[in-house]
């Protein structure tokens, strides 16, 4: 599986890191997920590779390395199946295995809030591409936000898991209403707004956060808050990428201005 896939194809010797290297940038390059500096040599060789693009290997090593080193894995099929996957089918699987792998680890390590982030992460592309409707109709919704409540809960500085649970209720309140999303699963605009909001002040400098936030905007607003959106994208279009899934983001960012 992992031997066929595309290269990351914007490399840059700023990427990649030796172990030192690795250990020293560690906390800009995990603001977003709050993610431990692993001990383990193998967990930290998998994140050498998923910072380097090399997600493929990321995901080897990691399922290799067991333990903490299967957030890596999970993070960088995700991020390959989101960006770089060119197939829907292969990405929906993709999608849907690293939410097995991520739900596993939360079962092991119940106290570890990347574990659930990564399994509601994964859950929520894995709906964005079967239809919100349709996820919501087998019951993604209530795991989605049970397990990125977990989340904040345990690690309440997890910016990436409230940027996820901002979009999750803009997607709800988008799909079925304001009222219904509010009555049936706890979805609210203000609460949407804070959680963005909050992601971006212990972030400030995360493209993904404002693009998922200009989103977010669109759905709860529609047109009146476009200028907004487009601010908000233009921010993001600027961002300076410390590693391949921040280059990825930012890249999003510019073809979606163009």
């Amino acid at each position: 599986m992992a031997k066929k896939w595309a290269a990351f194809p914007h490399p840059e010797k700023i990427y990649v890191h030796d172990i030192a290297g690795l250990r020293k940038s560690w906390a800009r390059l995990h603001r977003g997920d709050c993610e431990p500096l692993p001990k383990e040599p193998g967990v930290l060789e998998a994140w050498r590779h998923f910072h380097a693009g090399n997600f493929a290997d990321a995901v080897d090593a990691g399922r290799k390395a067991g333990g903490a080193g299967i957030h890596a894995a999970v993070k960088a099929q995700m991020i390959y199946a989101n960006y770089l996957e060119t197939s829907e089918k292969a990405k929906l699987a993709l999608l849907e295995e690293a939410a097995g792998w991520a739900d596993e680890r939360r079962a092991e390590a119940p106290k570890h809030a990347n574990a659930h982030y990564l399994h509601a992460y994964a859950l929520g592309r894995y709906s964005q591409g079967i239809s919100i409707a349709k996820a919501l109709a087998q019951g993604y919704g209530g795991k989605i936000k049970d397990a990125l409540n977990t989340a904040i809960k345990l690690e309440p500085r997890h910016a990436d898991a409230h940027t996820a649970y901002g979009s999750y209720q803009a997607e709800i309140i988008d799909k079925v209403g304001g009222l219904v999303a509010g009555i049936t699963y706890g979805a609210k605009k203000d609460s949407a707004l804070e959680h963005f909001q909050k992601a971006l002040k212990l972030n400030p400098d995360s493209a993904i956060a404002r693009i998922e936030y200009a989103n977010g905007l669109i759905m709860l607003f529609g047109k009146t808050r476009i200028a907004d959106a487009e601010k908000l994208y233009r921010e993001a279009a600027a961002c300076k990428p410390a590693d391949a899934m921040e280059r990825l983001d930012v890249l999003l960012a510019r073809s979606e201005l163009e």
